[in-house]
């Protein structure tokens, strides 16, 4: 099969899934963002793109395994694969060669990124993509992998896990409940169709219920921030408006289900996603330069400015004073 280069290109950008790959991308930068240290460009440059080489592998690998299914539903029956202009095995070569070349460059950064990374890739496309067909226990896996890409970002700056990479983690994996049960919600026929097990189709109140639930966990998560030193306290207040309207509108969710309040829940977590986002990074606690290197001596500061700097006798020692007194005695 020949192609052009510009179609091979916007096959490859079908396959990768490129705005979800964004998505990941974005949140990635945000965690290294978010991490106490010195922030270099290039590292910054390394762990963006070997995510974005490692998320379009898993998405590639995903459609390749699920085109009996999505050729079975409205939204997904017009991709790459199930319209046949590309072959499986380019697919799978896609797939192979970006996460071979992703994993590559996540080492590069350091040996702690390149673990989580091939660990989502692992979990997306073994455990999450296989398990939508068997139990509604794939939503929480799915939470899982999208609330690691934040975590490899800390550790890409600090190459180390602590609590504030959980507590973005956390917030990122609670952030998926009411966006994918809401968006799922309109598209219970599809998924019917399909046979994947989603808590829409399976179990609608648990859906419902879900939805909230974390709706008020992020709320308890964004209170969190400040406590683990992870942000000022002016977090915890800015970001209560968004968290509260987040809640009214899951409760509406809840209270009465239909394709209007899921719309309005859906559409809504992607206004607060980066608003979040934002107001994490405003209210970041320790800047990377501060905190990694803290204010040196004076003296070399004042030769910079020209001035001289202050010097302080050193006090003699006291073999150097016993010498001394020797020499003066004879």
């Amino acid at each position: 099969m020949r192609m052009d280069v510009g179609s091979a290109l916007r096959y490859c950008a079908q396959l990768s899934k490129s705005r979800l790959t964004g998505l990941v991308v974005a949140t990635t930068v945000s965690g290294y963002a978010m991490a106490p240290g010195v922030i270099s460009p290039t590292t910054l440059a390394l762990v963006s793109v070997g995510t974005a080489l490692t998320s379009s592998a898993a998405n590639s690998i995903n459609q390749f395994l699920e085109v009996p299914y999505d050729s079975q539903m409205s939204r997904t029956r017009n991709r790459v694969l199930v319209r046949g202009v590309i072959s499986p095995l380019h697919a799978v070569s896609f797939g192979v060669i970006t996460g071979a070349t992703g994993l590559l460059t996540l080492a590069s950064v350091n040996p702690l990124t390149a673990c989580l990374g091939a660990a989502n890739l692992l979990l997306y496309t073994s455990v999450y993509t296989p398990m939508k067909r068997v139990s509604i226990a794939n939503t929480w896996i799915g939470a899982v992998v999208g609330a690691i890409p934040p975590v490899m970002g800390w550790t890409a700056c600090t190459g180390s896990l602590d609590l504030g990479a959980l507590v973005l983690g956390g917030i990122l994996f609670s952030w998926q409940f009411p966006h994918f049960n809401a968006l799922s919600w309109n598209l219970r026929g599809d998924y019917s169709r399909a046979g994947y097990r989603m808590m829409c189709v399976t179990d609608p109140d648990l859906c419902r219920r879900t939805a909230l639930r974390h709706a008020v966990i992020l709320s308890g998560l964004c209170c969190l921030a400040p406590v683990v030193d992870l942000t000022t306290w002016t977090f915890a207040l800015d970001s209560l408006p968004f968290n509260l309207y987040m809640v009214y509108l899951s409760w509406r969710f809840y209270q009465s289900a239909d394709s209007q309040t899921s719309r309005k829940l859906f559409r809504y977590s992607l206004i607060y996603l980066p608003a979040v986002m934002i107001l994490l990074f405003i209210s970041k606690k320790t800047w990377g330069v501060e905190a990694a290197h803290p204010p040196a001596a004076t003296e070399p500061a004042e030769e910079a400015q020209g001035k001289t700097p202050r010097r302080t006798a050193a006090k003699p020692q006291p073999d150097a004073v016993e010498t001394t007194k020797a020499i003066k005695q004879v």
